[in-house]
């Protein structure tokens, strides 16, 4: 794998992970990166995209992604976007020894505005709580989380009490 592929497969994976609406088990960042699919198409200029598609697979320590279809921008050299389509899953472990999981049919992250948009039966699950809805717009910079439902759709929350959460980890 080329240097400029490393580095744009890497901010894909840093990207989802950050994407979490947690906070992801930070060791993670410093383990060793995995990247699978069943093709590639990547470009080696400075606003060059990189293609992968066909069972796309990534982990990198406790973190596991999937989908069909991971496309990532380069502007100026610098990784910009990372598209990933297909029925996109994640699942981490976060420090404090919970589990997150999430799924949607896509998930867009714009590395410059740190702004991840989750469309598609969107479904967060966490040990305190769950987010659910048809669109998840999170924007790290700020931690405000923005949900809405399209057509049909509705934005579905729980929120486990402080105490059920100590109870399910005990």
């Amino acid at each position: 794998m080329s240097p400029s592929l490393k580095f744009q497969a890497c901010a894909l994976a840093l990207a989802v992970a950050a994407s979490g609406m947690a906070v992801a088990k930070s060791s993670d960042r410093n383990q060793p990166m995995d990247i699978e699919a069943d093709r590639s198409d990547c470009g080696l200029g400075d606003n060059a995209s990189c293609t992968l598609v066909g069972n796309v697979a990534i982990s990198q320590g406790t973190m596991r992604v999937a989908a069909s279809r991971a496309v990532i921008h380069q502007a100026g050299g610098n990784p910009s976007r990372a598209v990933l389509t297909g029925g996109v899953t994640l699942r981490q472990q976060l420090d404090d020894g919970g589990t997150i999981n999430a799924k949607s049919a896509a998930v867009d992250y714009d590395m410059r505005s740190e702004v991840v948009t989750f469309t598609g039966d969107v479904s967060i699950n966490q040990a305190r709580g769950t987010l659910t809805g048809q669109r998840v717009v999170y924007n790290m910079r700020t931690g405000q989380v923005q949900s809405g439902g399209e057509g049909s759709g509705r934005v579905k929350m729980r929120i486990m009490p402080k105490s059920a959460q100590a109870q399910g980890a005990g």
